[in-house]
């Protein structure tokens, strides 16, 4: 149906704050790593509408959205959005959110590793 457009749409809007956080010079961890989400959230946007087009649920014509025909339909569709597209949505957030946790994680033990390092050369010497 159309629940491709809720990840669509926070892929939009991720994409614009990615870009405004860039101009301001804003440099936070989370920022930096933004380009994972927009990837994951365009590329299952992606896959999914093609998957729709494919099964014929989305076509050239008006009202492109065979199940906005009608307004029993559309409804269906709505909710469909507000269940499983937001559903999607929250999970890949949330995925990348642990993605980007771990990745600092990894950052921090690797830098306080090389310290260690160091002060230990240091006393060698």
């Amino acid at each position: 149906m159309a629940c491709f457009l809720v990840p669509t749409g926070e892929a939009i809007v991720t994409t614009v704050i990615k870009a405004v956080a860039d101009k301001k010079g804003i440099d936070s961890p989370f920022i930096k790593r933004m380009n994972w989400l927009n990837n994951m959230l365009w590329g299952g946007s992606a896959l999914l509408a093609f998957e729709h087009v494919w099964h014929g649920e989305v076509t050239p014509w008006f009202p492109f959205l065979t199940n906005a025909a009608t307004p029993e339909q559309a409804s269906e569709m709505l909710h469909e959005m507000a269940t499983n597209g937001i559903a999607m949505a929250v999970l890949v957030t949330l995925a990348w959110v642990a993605m980007v946790c771990i990745s600092i994680s990894i950052s921090k033990k690797s830098i306080t590793a090389n310290k260690s390092e160091v002060i230990s050369e240091k006393k060698e010497a």
